[in-house]
């Protein structure tokens, strides 16, 4: 007889288990979006959150290290804030609240709590895979985001910025999105903190990028020292897509962000830059996985991470060839500054291969400011912590300028200057 022995529940799981019965009779959606998230929860209950057991998990012991949940504040109040770029069109998130006005023509916009309540939604809360973690999260508790569509051959001449804007409390928000074919755009998604109270924000963006769409996605996550910050993005790219993400973190106290995705489409071309910017004791993992499933497609990661004091980052790359996938072309890197002695950096890029007409590679560097550069820059008359500063800069800086658009490549220099000002 097989018995399976019912976890013992941590804080954080039983704050979870609560406050899904507490707010069962208001969460947006009945029959079959009720039924999804019962199942989502079930299976959180039942398995509880993911430890260092699970493969995918293994760097970031979620179970041991969410080891509080904030409480959803009713009362919690934040604002919009100006947009990352001047002139952007701006579809705001307030404490979860979205406000669907601010499209820009050529974009089709719907709150997703419209989807949730006439039930459309419930073919998206599902989980990926048995360790959806942040599925299984949002998926239980998800009350509004946007449904987006850009119609085809729309070329947005200015970004879309998707604020969020926290300031206590929970948060957790969807974004379907479909680029239609030939389509050119750039989006901004900006994760704010206004507060010192904890939140506990999730996310998950659905993409779908049509035919010929080229399409530069930014994740810019500066959520408060205090805040725990579980994110998604999943992907799917069609013939000739191109599709660039660039992921900077630079706050927030426990911090996963995922990406997944597949080519379908021959001829397609993804990009991933990331800067890390971890100081204090925050813990921040990006976790991503990629399918090349189709011949003659492309991808390039890079990422840069900045770790200090005592912190501790972490960065998992898989890249997936299928059997049918000749000539994949497919590069990833992970470079690291490590500038403390109790600062910690964990690097897993793999590579799976089943073409044998293929060019793949990977690798992964830890090293610490070359001395013979700092001294130059001493020699020269600048202080050593300003000189530091300068080298870390540069080491980040050109990720940022492959985004080759000044207005905003200029408010991004600023931020991490600005971080690393404060921390460096």
């Amino acid at each position: 007889m097989n018995m399976q022995t019912a976890i013992t529940m941590t804080a954080a799981e039983t704050a979870l288990v609560d406050a899904y019965a507490a707010q069962i009779g208001e969460l947006p959606g009945e029959g079959a979006v009720l039924s999804a998230r019962d199942t989502l929860l079930a299976d959180l209950r039942k398995q509880g959150l993911p430890t260092r057991r699970v493969e995918s998990w293994h760097y970031t012991d979620l179970r041991a290290l969410l080891r509080s949940v904030p409480a959803v504040d009713p009362t919690a109040f934040a604002e919009r804030v100006d947009p990352l770029v001047a002139g952007s069109s701006v579809l705001s998130v307030l404490n979860g609240k979205a406000d669907p006005k601010g499209a820009p023509a050529g974009v089709n916009v719907r709150s997703y709590a419209e989807s949730l309540v006439d039930g459309v939604a419930a073919a998206d809360l599902v989980e990926r895979d048995a360790d959806d973690a942040i599925g299984r999260i949002n998926g239980s508790f998800v009350c509004d985001g946007f449904e987006i569509e850009v119609q085809e051959g729309t070329e947005l001449e200015q970004p879309l910025e998707l604020q969020l804007v926290q300031s206590a409390g929970q948060s957790h928000t969807r974004f379907p999105v479909t680029f239609g074919a030939n389509t050119k755009a750039m989006v901004i998604e900006r994760h704010l903190s206004v507060s010192d109270a904890p939140s506990l924000v999730t996310t998950v963006c659905d993409l779908i990028l049509d035919d010929g769409a080229e399409i530069t996605w930014v994740i810019l996550q500066q959520q408060g020292g205090a805040d725990s910050h579980l994110a998604q993005v999943n992907f799917d790219l069609g013939a000739n897509a191109k599709f660039r993400l660039f992921v900077i973190n630079a706050g927030g106290k426990l911090v996963r962000q995922e990406v997944h995705g597949v080519t379908t489409g021959e001829g397609s071309d993804f990009q991933l830059r990331g800067i890390n910017l971890l100081g204090g004791e925050t813990h921040t993992d990006v976790t991503f996985t990629l399918g090349h499933d189709v011949p003659h497609t492309t991808s390039t990661e890079v990422i840069r991470n900045v770790v200090l004091d005592r912190a501790k980052g972490v960065f998992q790359g898989q890249i997936r060839v299928a059997p049918d996938a000749q000539k994949t072309d497919a590069k990833m890197a992970c470079n690291t500054l490590l500038l403390s002695d109790d600062a910690d950096f964990s690097a897993k890029p793999e590579l799976e291969i089943f073409a044998d007409d293929v060019q793949c590679g990977h690798g992964a560097t830890v090293i610490d400011i070359d001395a013979t550069h700092l001294f130059y820059l001493r020699a020269r008359g600048i202080p050593e912590n300003k000189a530091r500063a300068m080298l870390v800069n540069a080491f980040v800086d050109e990720i940022v300028e492959e985004l080759e658009v000044e207005a905003v490549i200029e408010p991004l220099e600023a931020i991490i200057a600005a971080w690393l000002e404060k921390h460096a």
